[in-house]
C-alpha cells in the first residue's frame, strides 16, 4: 500500500490552531508494564499507548511462562522482556521478533544477564535474536556494559535488578547514549518504590548501583502522558507551513527527553506556549532563524529519535545542517542513517553520512526525481518524518504508509486534518 500527501489547506487552517490529540508515549507505556509485572500489578489498557509496540509487549506478557513469543519490530520489548523473562524463576521462552529484529545485536544484554547468573542461549545466529530464556533468580552484583550502544539495555537492567538477590551495581562504560531514557526509568522505579544512586568511578564512567527490593504500588497511580516524540511532527509542520497547533496530553516538565524538541525548534522560529488547561500551543514567529547556508550543529546523542524530523525540516527550510550524536541510529528499525541519505536525496537534498554517527547536508539543492516515492523501510519515524515535506516539494507517494502503527496509529488522520490530501492505494 502507498500513501500519496499533498498540501491544500483551507483559508482558516493558517490562522486558527488545529487541536491535536498526541498518542501516548509508548517509551513510558513499556517501561509501565514491566514495572507493573514485576509489582503484579495488572495494566489497564486505556492508561497505556495503543500502538504496535505496547500491543506486543501485552501480549508477551499475556503469553504466561512457558511459550514462544514473537515481537515484531518492537526493540523496546526484545530488550525489556529479555530482562524480565531471564528473571522469572520457572519459565522457559523463545523470544523472536521480525527479519529486521533477527539483524539487530542484542550480546552487550545477553552477555550481562549472563554474567549475573542468567541462563540463555541463542537459538540462531550468536549475538542476535531468537534467544531461548529459562528464568530464574538471578544473584546480581556488579557488572560493566558498554553504554555507547544502547540506552534500552541499560533500562532492562535496572527494571529487573531489583528482583536479583544481591541488587546490582552497572557501570556504563564510554559515555552513555540516549541517557534521558536512563534517567526516565529511574524515574519511573522511583516512582515504585525503588532508589538508585549514581556516581562517576575513577574513569568518569557513570555507576548506577540498585538495591534488592520489591516494587510497591505507587500512590496515586502512575499516568503515561502523551508522547513528545509524537510531538515533533507537529513541530516540523508548523516549521514548514507557518500553521499553528495546541497539543494535548504532554506535560511541559516531562519524564521524556524528547521534550527537547521545543527548544530545537525555537530557532527554527516555532515557539512553545503552554496554555492554562496544561496544553501547549506551538507557533511560527518571526524570531531568528539561521541564515540559509549557516548550518544548524546540533548533537543529539541524547535525544536520538529526532534526529529524522530535524534532518527533513531543515532540508525543507533550506537550512544547511550537521547533527551528530546518531551512533544508535545505524541498529534501529532501520539504518536510519542511509535511509534518511538515499530518501532526502530523491528530494534534490545531498546529505552526507560520516563516523557511523554523524549526518550533514550543505545547504545545497540539486534537481530531485520526478515523482519521488519515499520508502520507509518498515520505520514509522521514516513516514512520518518525510511526508509534512509535501508541504515544499509537492505531492509525495509514502511507501508503507501503514508502518505509523508502530507508535501513532492516528497520524494519517491528524495530517488530513491539517489541510493535507491523503489518498491511499
Amino acid at each position: 500500500m502507498k500513501a500519496c500527501v499533498a498540501y491544500n489547506p483551507a483559508p482558516t487552517h493558517t490562522v486558527m490552531p488545529q487541536t491535536i490529540g498526541l498518542p501516548l508515549s509508548k517509551s513510558l507505556s513499556n517501561r509501565l508494564l514491566i514495572i507493573n509485572a514485576l509489582t503484579g500489578i495488572r495494566t489497564r489498557r486505556e492508561n497505556i499507548a495503543r500502538c504496535d509496540d505496547t500491543e506486543a509487549m501485552l501480549q508477551a506478557l499475556a503469553a504466561g511462562t512457558h511459550a514462544n513469543v514473537n515481537i515484531g519490530a518492537a526493540g523496546t520489548a526484545m530488550r525489556f522482556l529479555t530482562a524480565y523473562y531471564a528473571t522469572l524463576p520457572g519459565c522457559d521462552m523463545i523470544l523472536d521478533g521480525t527479519e529486521r529484529m533477527r539483524q539487530r545485536p542484542i550480546g552487550i544484554l545477553v552477555d550481562a544477564l549472563r554474567n549475573l547468573g542468567a541462563d540463555i542461549t541463542y537459538t540462531a545466529n550468536e549475538g542476535y535474536p531468537p534467544l531461548h530464556i529459562r528464568g530464574r533468580r538471578l544473584e546480581g552484583g556488579a557488572i560493566e556494559i558498554d553504554g555507547s550502544v544502547s540506552s534500552q539495555y541499560t533500562s532492562a537492567l535496572l527494571m529487573a535488578a531489583p528482583a536479583m538477590t544481591l541488587g546490582m551495581e552497572l557501570t556504563l562504560r564510554g559515555t552513555p547514549v540516549s541517557l534521558d531514557y536512563i534517567e526516565m526509568t529511574t524515574a519511573m522505579m522511583y516512582a515504585y518504590g525503588i532508589s538508585t544512586e549514581q556516581r562517576q568511578n575513577d574513569s568518569r564512567d557513570l555507576c548506577i548501583k540498585v538495591t534488592a527490593g520489591s516494587y510497591q504500588p505507587p500512590r496515586p497511580p502512575f499516568t503515561v502522558e502523551a508522547d513528545w516524540s509524537a510531538s515533533s511532527y507537529w513541530y516540523e509542520i508548523s516549521a514548514l507551513t507557518g500553521r499553528p497547533f495546541t497539543l494535548t496530553g504532554l506535560q511541559a516538565r516531562s519524564l521524556q527527553g524528547d521534550a527537547i524538541v521545543a527548544h530545537i525548534f525555537e530557532p527554527l522560529g516555532v515557539i512553545t506556549h503552554i496554555n492554562r488547561d496544561g496544553s501547549l500551543t506551538i507557533t511560527k514567529e518571526n524570531s531568528p532563524i539561521p541564515q540559509k547556508h549557516t548550518a544548524v550543529e546540533l548533537n543529539m546523542q541524547s535525544c536520538p529519535d529526532l534526529a529524522q524530523t530535524v534532518a527533513a525540516t531543515c532540508c525543507g527550510m533550506g537550512l544547511a545542517f550537521r547533527l551528530t550524536g546518531l551512533s544508535t541510529l545505524p541498529i534501529k528499525e532501520t539504518d536510519r542513517l542511509e535511509a534518511l541519505r538515499r530518501e532526502l536525496g530523491k528530494l534534490g537534498y545531498r546529505l552526507t553520512v560520516s563516523d557511523g554517527n554523524t549526518l550533514e547536508w550543505d545547504g545545497t539543492k540539486i534537481p530531485g526525481v520526478a515523482y519521488p516515492t519515499i520508502e520507509t523501510y518498515n520505520d514509522h519515524r521514516m513516514a512520518m518524518s518525510m511526508a509534512p515535506l509535501a508541504a515544499i516539494n509537492g505531492t509525495l507517494t509514502i511507501d508503507n504508509p501503514a508502518v505509523v502503527s508502530k507508535s501513532y496509529p492516528d497520524f494519517w488522520l491528524h495530517l488530513a486534518g491539517a489541510g493535507f490530501q491523503i489518498r491511499q492505494s
